[in-house]
């Protein structure tokens, strides 16, 4: 009876405030409701209940759908999703926009989002000078090519997370993607925390250089924006430029178009077999088959399940990133069959039916559907997340 009379104090206890302190100093917006239900009937069932490792915390992002935005929930930062509410949230309190995109299988996103998002120093001071703002760029492709144009033209290339500084506004004025959490980590100069500071005392100390900042980025974007005209389509001189511009990347010992990171390209290999087709060009053919050698014999391709990894974190393509994408895969099938049309290999054919048979046993789902992506980390024995772990062999498992 004693227990029973006190499961309205329990649920009492669980149960969030009806709202939240406007701008909470601490992280987070309220306990763990869950935890503290799971902890409360344990401290009267359990004479030694076992021990949390720390706060848990739950912000806006718990009413999510996304897988991504989910993942974030339990952040100490006060995460909110895209829309209206963050905007004037910035503009009643003047503060810049943290915009934070990624997505649920992405390996540097978890990285940051340890090393960051849960550093509870460093979620405070977002908390206290920014609105933080969390986009899952698959379920807002829109937001995430507008604000990845503004890492392009700010530092020269981009990637996953994103991470974005704008005015209230919605205009960027600081771009990159991930950052380390703290000066002198992972060999780094300046960490992410120091970033922070210097973006919050330069919009506090010098906010017209912010916003001209801010608007000459955006200027740019609406050019990038502005549809070319009705009717206009790339000429020869377009495509040959394209071409050529790939051709002058093309590594010719190991194959690809980059040094490491190498990823597999399979939009340009098309474009080169489609000239190639059209042309008869053979050096096109032959940067191709080359590249397509190196990743199917490589570690980029899982030669036991299927399926080419994101990228190769080598030249040769031996060291994968071991996340797989879908529309990597689907668009390397599509190669290969060209490929195969124009040179029958049997190893064309067998890596195709392969990747085929990964994606309807592994990322088909019963509804009907495909999932987009499977993640590069898997628990390990000890139950951390690992990159690689479910893929890779020790000597003695090889040998058994």
């Amino acid at each position: 009876m004693r227990r029973l009379a006190l499961m309205p104090l329990l649920l009492a206890l669980a149960t969030p405030a009806s709202a939240a302190p406007a701008d909470p100093a601490l992280p987070g917006l309220w306990p763990d409701p869950a935890l503290v239900l799971r902890l409360a009937v344990a401290a009267v069932t359990h004479p030694a209940p076992e021990p949390h490792p720390g706060p848990a915390w739950i912000n806006r992002l718990i009413f999510e759908t996304s897988p991504y935005l989910l993942q974030h929930a339990r952040n100490p930062v006060n995460w909110f999703a895209w829309g209206d509410e963050a905007f004037a949230r910035a503009r009643a309190l003047d503060r810049p926009v943290l915009l934070s995109v990624g997505y649920s299988t992405c390996h540097w996103c978890h990285v940051m989002e340890a090393e960051s998002f849960e550093d509870e120093e460093i979620a405070r001071f977002i908390n206290e000078h920014y609105v933080a703002i969390k986009v899952d760029r698959e379920e807002r492709p829109d937001v995430d090519a507008l604000y990845m144009n503004a890492v392009n033209l700010l530092t020269g290339g981009g990637g996953w997370p994103m991470t974005v500084v704008l005015t209230p506004a919605g205009e960027p004025f600081f771009a990159g993607t991930y950052f380390p959490a703290r000066d002198g980590d992972r060999g780094a100069r300046q960490g992410f925390f120091s970033i922070l500071r210097e973006l919050d005392r330069r919009y506090r100390t010098a906010p017209d250089d912010v916003v001209a900042q801010a608007q000459r980025v955006t200027t740019r974007l609406q050019a990038l924006a502005t549809p070319a005209p009705p009717g206009a389509v790339p000429d020869a001189d377009a495509i040959r430029n394209t071409v050529d511009a790939f051709a002058r990347r093309y590594d010719a010992t190991f194959g690809g178009f980059s040094p490491a990171p190498k990823f597999p390209r399979p939009a340009v290999l098309d474009l080169l077999l489609r000239v190639h087709r059209r042309t008869g060009d053979a050096n096109l053919r032959a940067m191709v088959e080359r590249t397509l050698d190196g990743m199917l014999g490589g570690g980029i391709y899982d030669q036991l399940g299927g399926g080419i990894h994101r990228y190769s974190t080598d030249a040769r393509w031996r060291v994968p990133h071991f996340e797989k994408m879908l529309y990597d895969n689907a668009l390397l099938v599509s190669v290969l069959l060209d490929a195969w049309q124009i040179d029958p290999r049997d190893d064309y054919r067998r890596v195709a039916e392969e990747t085929l048979g990964w994606m309807a046993r592994e990322m088909s789902d019963a509804a009907g559907g495909f999932y987009s992506a499977t993640d590069a980390d898997s628990l390990n024995p000890a139950g951390h997340a690992e990159e690689g772990w479910y893929f890779t062999w020790t000597p003695a498992e090889v040998d058994a």
